[in-house]
């Protein structure tokens, strides 16, 4: 369900209110029966929810709620930090990753969360893929953004831009390529072709302004294609991913956060999802934020849950990630900042 304080609710009860959802799924919502309920009352929807213990496909259109305890966060003010939201959302975080590994549930979609109100409740991590980490023990993950036919992988994505640089490393570079390749082939990309942007402007010039793609991005583009993993660059960043939009790759890895996100989120923001690499099970989320400023207003765009159920449950039942994600959007943002 997200931070209830946020758009998570919010963009959950319209996405499931539409046909998209339930053709593709039986939806499953961890979260408060209440904030949902009082979302669908406040957006005039509707949408009918009853609390469920486990998966069970209800009669009448009505959605399950699994509301695991600290689920309802109590009172609260929509747009504000709260301890009690972050609680709210870390306990359906962990009860949606306890269902999926029991196999309760085969894929998990999530709605936004606050890292300030994650730290207010007792969490240090700075958000889902570091909380997923943790809980699962899983040591190498990555964040891949999707719109259409752009795939982005990131090299490091919570870090200042000074540490990020310092994570370029020959090593790290490779790890992630074989990590890229590895997923999209179990997801139905037969020969997945990886393109790796450069970090320095022009490719580096061949080391004129950087030297990191000719000691570090180079060798391991090497490396990984020795390998058997179909690799290419480093290309510079400012036409590399016009590049994979065009066809020409199934996937590009940014140096840092960014890198990534920008032409993921200039090509179609308001249907691009994340996917996180390197879990034990699927896990897709919204792109965007809590965007607190337009909470509780009604005009949040919900695009992005809805795509990110979709691909989620495509993946879950063997669907190409090709087919999954293969509707180009040319809509621009409808949801407003927030953090994520």
């Amino acid at each position: 369900m997200g931070d209830p304080a946020g758009i998570g609710p919010e963009v959950v009860v319209k996405a499931l209110v539409g046909p998209d959802v339930r053709a593709a799924c039986v939806p499953l919502v961890v979260g408060s029966v209440r904030v949902l309920e009082e979302s669908a009352r406040q957006l005039g929807v509707p949408a009918r929810f009853r609390r469920i213990d486990g998966p069970t496909a209800l009669p009448g259109g009505a959605v399950g709620v699994v509301e695991p305890d600290g689920a309802d966060p109590g009172d609260f003010s929509m747009g504000r930090v709260s301890a009690s939201c972050g609680r709210a959302a870390v306990a359906c975080i962990l009860r949606a990753v306890d269902m999926v590994q029991r196999g309760e549930a085969q894929a998990m979609a999530t709605a936004p969360i606050h890292k300030e109100a994650m730290r207010l409740a007792g969490y240090q991590e700075l958000g889902h893929q570091e909380l997923l980490a943790r809980v699962t023990g899983a040591r190498d993950l990555a964040t891949m953004l999707v719109s259409g036919r752009l795939r982005a992988v990131h090299l490091t994505t919570h870090r200042s831009l000074r540490n990020a640089c310092d994570a370029v490393t020959r090593g790290n570079i490779l790890a992630r390529l074989e990590l890229t390749d590895r997923c999209l082939r179990a997801w139905g990309v037969r020969k997945p072709r990886i393109a790796v942007a450069a970090l320095n402007p022009h490719g580096g010039e061949g080391g004129l302004v950087g030297r990191e793609e000719v000691d570090e991005i180079a060798p391991a583009v090497r490396d990984a294609c020795a390998k058997g993993v179909d690799a290419q660059g480093p290309f510079p960043a400012d036409s590399v991913f016009l590049r994979a939009i065009a066809g020409e790759f199934d996937a590009v890895l940014a140096m840092y956060h960014d890198q990534g996100h920008i032409p993921v989120k200039v090509h179609g923001f308001e249907r691009s999802i994340s996917v996180t690499l390197g879990l034990p099970f699927i896990r897709t989320s919204v792109d965007h934020g809590t965007a607190y400023d337009i909470a509780g207003k009604g005009v949040a765009q919900h695009a992005s849950m809805v795509e990110s159920i979709r691909t989620a449950s495509a993946l879950a039942t063997g669907l190409a990630l090709d087919r999954a994600a293969e509707s180009e959007s040319g809509a621009r943002p409808g949801v407003s900042g927030g953090k994520s």
